[in-house]
């Protein structure tokens, strides 16, 4: 999951910059998922082909809804909500994605609330500190921090004064851009709850993450195409787009898409979510609220110690079970032959007066 921060964060800072240098935003994801969907196509025929259940519609139907939530829609509100709102505030409004998917995964069976167990009680209190956290960072700002600035500098400065800055001050464009970010959370959530279920009919995870990039990059391709008519914004240029297109195709629908996956298969989909914000973070402005991101941080380490003390209570709990079981089975084993032995002597005793 450090892994996959690391790259996300990369992937905020290209897209940032090919936004400011005025590439239409569909075309861009419509371009990202088709290099995905041919950079990952290979290795399920590689990886675990001759272990692997068989496709059925409902496993179609779930890459679908998966390609549906994490990657058309995901990519589409959220860097929508960029251009219509700030990149910063879609940053803190993504610290919402674990309350979100707390509440799905309580919802679908797929955690336990647990409000008897410390755990429960440790996540509960954790997903509220992130809410908290979030909020802070959101509306409240502190203090300025200056810190020293590395001029690099990568756009084409014709664009510089394009229609992103303008819609910004547009009232009608914020509001639009905060439902955004809440849909990009809805959309989050829901792909974790929907891909946590697929992988369990499918317990191949290049085959599901494969499948999820075909359905995303046939939707992100069709919703273009239905948007963008004008075919000279199609063609590709050798710029900061075309680097954006590659890197966030292979690396981030790749390589972090199945890092997710298989993490979430391991930790469940609270887990996941607890840790994708800290990539927003990274890219955040320096004079944001530390207070929130503090709050942020104490949020994900109460989630992941009560979902550490969750794994060691249910061990226990099970450790204890087998032991009642074997108690019992011995108990009544005991009965057993001692009612075997009586009854053969009975027996021996009926022979013998006989």
């Amino acid at each position: 999951m450090v892994v996959t921060q690391v790259a996300i964060a990369g992937m905020v800072i290209l897209y940032k910059m090919t936004i400011a240098t005025g590439m239409n935003l569909r075309i861009l994801i419509a371009y990202r998922m088709a290099v995905a969907a041919i950079s990952m196509a290979p290795l399920p025929f590689i990886f675990g082909r001759k272990s692997r259940p068989k496709i059925t519609w409902v496993v179609i139907f779930q890459a679908f809804l998966c390609g549906l939530f994490g990657g058309t829609l995901f990519q589409n509100l959220y860097f929508q909500s960029i251009i219509l709102k700030s990149a910063t505030f879609a940053a803190a409004l993504m610290n919402l994605n674990p309350a979100f998917t707390y509440i799905f995964a309580i919802t679908f069976r797929m955690e336990k609330l647990g409000l008897k167990r410390v755990s429960g009680k440790a996540k509960l209190l954790g997903t509220l500190f992130g809410i908290a956290g979030a909020m802070v960072f959101a509306f409240y700002k502190g203090a300025n921090i200056h810190v020293p600035s590395i001029h690099i500098d990568l756009l084409d400065h014709n664009h510089q004064h394009s229609h992103v800055a303008r819609l910004h001050t547009n009232s009608k464009s914020q509001a639009l851009g905060i439902l955004s970010c809440f849909g990009v959370c809805l959309s989050f959530a829901s792909w974790l709850i929907v891909q946590g279920k697929m992988s369990k009919r499918l317990p191949c995870v290049y085959t599901v993450i494969a499948l999820q990039n075909a359905m995303a990059a046939i939707q992100s391709i069709v919703l273009a195409l239905c948007l963008e008519r004008n075919w000279s914004n199609w063609c590709l240029k050798w710029d900061i787009g075309l680097l954006t297109i590659v890197y966030s195709g292979t690396v981030n629908s790749g390589l972090v898409l199945t890092l997710m996956a298989w993490c979430g298969d391991l930790k469940g989909p609270l887990f996941v979510a607890i840790f994708f914000p800290l990539s927003f973070l990274l890219v955040a402005n320096a004079n944001d609220s530390i207070i929130g991101a503090v709050l942020i941080v104490i949020g994900l380490y109460m989630i992941l110690w009560g979902k550490k003390k969750e794994t060691k209570e249910n061990k226990v709990h099970l450790q204890s079970q087998a032991h009642e079981s074997d108690s019992v089975i011995e108990i009544v084993t005991e009965d057993q032959l001692s009612s075997t032995i009586t009854t053969n002597g009975d027996s021996n005793k009926a022979q013998t007066s006989c």
